[in-house]
């Protein structure tokens, strides 16, 4: 890994059962994120996205990219457009800095998920990835 690299993208569909499931994982049972009659008389078109559906999305991208042995020192993000069903948020990365050690390398990743309205989310990540073991150690 080295600064100014670009993580692969990865787009998400946004469907009702994400979301519902989303919120459900993480015992948000606010009516905005499963009920679409109530989120509408709420002002919106229909139920979104909550925070932290978000951030385990964020979280996956990293870890997906990294690989299994990444481990996530530090989420920031900031929600912007909500993420409604029907649409995709595609996840992008960039490297933002490298601090090597010898127990392993920690990146700073700017990481923006842009939706057919917007940037849905946008934020840093930083993400330790262990050193490898010598060969024949164990």
């Amino acid at each position: 890994m080295r600064a100014g690299e670009k993580l692969p993208p990865l787009e998400i569909p946004i469907t009702r059962t994400l979301i519902v499931a989303g919120a459900i994982a993480s015992r948000d049972y606010q009516d905005v994120h499963h009920d679409a009659e109530l989120a509408r008389q709420k002002g919106s078109p229909d139920i979104f996205m909550n925070i932290l559906t978000t951030n385990g999305l964020v979280g996956r991208y990293i870890t997906d990219h990294f690989g299994p042995t990444a481990v996530l020192r530090k989420v920031a993000i900031r929600l912007g457009a909500p993420n409604y069903p029907g649409d995709t948020m595609v996840l992008t990365g960039t490297v933002e800095k490298v601090v090597e050690q010898a127990e392993g390398d920690t990146a700073t990743v700017r990481v923006v998920g842009a939706n057919g309205i917007g940037s849905h989310v946008t934020g840093t990540v930083t993400v330790t990835v262990p050193a490898k073991a010598p060969e024949g150690a164990g």
